[in-house]
This record gives C-alpha cells, structure tokens and sequence, in this order.
C-alpha cells in the first residue's frame, strides 16, 4: 500500500506549468528534449467541459462563472509510471505530451526534462509574468497629500 503522506507539491508545481502553456509548446519542447517512450493508454484523449467557479473580490460567496473546455487523458509507460493530464482547450496532442512528461518525471529522464521541458517553461511564465506586471506598473499613479501648515 502506498504511502499516504507523500508529498504531492513538485508534481503539482510541474502539471500547473504545463496545463499553462501555449497550446503545442509542451509537445516541442518534449520532442526536442528526448524520444517519446512507448505507452498505453489508460484513458485516451476526450474533450469535455468543467464548471470554473469564482468568488467577488476574493472573499465573497462563490458562484458559477462560467465553462471552460478542457481535454484529460491517462497513460502508462512500458515500465509501469502512470502519467496524467488536463488542459485547457481540445488539443488531444498536447494533453498527450503532457501526460507524457509527467510520466517520463517519474523515471531517471526526470532531470533531462527538468532542465530541458519544465525550467524553460517556467522562465517563458516568469518573463510573461513580469512584463505584464512592468506594463501595469506604467500606469501607476502616486497620490500623495502635502501638508497644509493647518494643523
């Protein structure tokens, strides 16, 4: 039985990063990182749609905002490591890819991808990131009070 205080965040960490890139970006990079191993399917690609709820200003009541389209699937590696995915969006190919790279994580190829996949992924978000942060810290308005003398 496996263990069920395992430590779920580095995986977690490398699913968000690539169920947030651009569509067909894991697929490329994965291809030009390593040859993809050969796999089954557990749950072949489908396109479906979820519930995105949200919440007014971060702490109200929550409430459907609205659907968003989303493809899952599951696989296996011959060597038994089980790799999953959801994406936005209905590309079966890149819910592929990321299922997998998150597999391929479970192997000793986990560094190569590390390097070669996730940290390039990471620093394409983090240079996104910060220039849309860069373009709303232009806009920024200092209001400051200058002291009358009233007091």
């Amino acid at each position: 039985m496996k263990d069920i205080s395992e430590d779920h965040g580095p995986r977690q960490h490398w699913l968000g990063l690539m169920a947030k890139a651009p569509t067909g970006r894991v697929a490329g990079l994965l291809d030009e990182a390593a040859t993809r191993p050969a796999f089954r399917w557990l749950r072949a690609p489908e396109v479906g749609s979820t519930m995105v709820r949200a919440r007014v200003g971060a702490t109200g009541g929550p409430f459907n905002l609205g659907e968003v389209t989303v493809t899952r699937c599951a696989l296996t590696l011959a060597t038994g490591e089980v790799g999953h995915a959801y994406i936005q969006g209905r590309s079966k190919a890149d819910a592929e890819a990321v299922a997998v790279v998150d597999a391929m994580m479970q192997t000793a190829a986990a560094k190569t991808l590390q390097a070669e996949v996730l940290d390039v992924l990471e620093a394409e978000q983090t240079a996104k990131r910060d220039a849309r942060a860069a373009k709303a810290a232009a806009t920024k308005v200092d209001f400051f009070t200058m002291v009358r003398g009233e007091d």
